[in-house]
């Protein structure tokens, strides 16, 4: 019997974060999720919601978007290792392409099933001071077994962060090898810290760890999706 999953939603759009912001790719968007974080803005419910099975979402696709003009598909969510199953069922339906996988960097293990399958990996770094949880382990574990793969980790910060926190992330960094991604929270196409406020924490990483680049969500203040 064939995999199916919840799709929310898939588009096409300008990827707004992180290294790649501004080039154009398909999202498609997984319902369900791990966690429950405290800044989250995305709707990831099964309310409106379609079912696919790998060769139906395949074919839409292909027929509906020119991959030609496509930097990369977006697997988003929610958490999209939650499907892992159909993930493997469907990405060797699709013509050659990158897959770039944002992910909460919670579940190792689920990434292993389909590591084989990713080029990019997004691994959100959850601060316990902006989710209300604390995940570091599992982010810890998670980066480890993404090595071989392009990784990038975006750190979500607002006026809360921690001399601790950026202590431990950049530690991940380090350890990992990977490029941090500082993003100011957003209230709506507003940053909720003002610029000094970025500047210093930046000045912080910075002094820690090179590897790191302060992006906003370009795509809020660019409003697209």
């Amino acid at each position: 019997m064939a995999t199916e999953a919840k799709i929310k939603e898939i588009f096409e759009s300008i990827q707004g974060e992180g290294p790649f912001v501004g080039v154009n790719q398909l999202f498609i968007r997984f319902c369900g999720c791990n966690l429950s974080c405290d800044y989250c803005d995305t709707d990831f419910s099964t309310d409106g919601a379609v079912s696919f099975i790998a060769q139906t979402l395949a074919q839409k696709i292909k027929d509906e978007y020119d991959l030609t003009k496509i930097h990369s598909v977006s697997l988003t969510g929610g958490e999209p290792l939650l499907h892992t199953d159909f993930i493997n069922e469907f990405l060797p339906l699709l013509p050659a392409i990158k897959i770039y996988l944002e992910t909460n960097a919670t579940l190792s293990e689920e990434l292993l099933k389909v590591k084989d399958k990713i080029d990019i990996v997004s691994a959100d770094i959850k601060l316990p001071s902006s989710t209300g949880k604390n995940t570091f382990d599992l982010h810890d574990t998670f980066l480890s077994n993404c090595s071989g793969i392009y990784t990038f980790a975006k750190i979500v910060f607002d006026q809360n962060i921690t001399d601790d926190e950026i202590r431990t992330c950049t530690d991940l960094g380090k350890k990992n090898g990977i490029e941090l991604i500082l993003q100011p929270k957003m209230n709506e196409n507003k940053m909720s810290v003002n610029n000094n406020f970025c500047q210093e924490i930046f000045g912080k990483f910075l002094e820690r760890y090179p590897n790191v680049r302060l992006i906003p969500q370009i795509h809020k203040f660019l409003n697209v999706r």
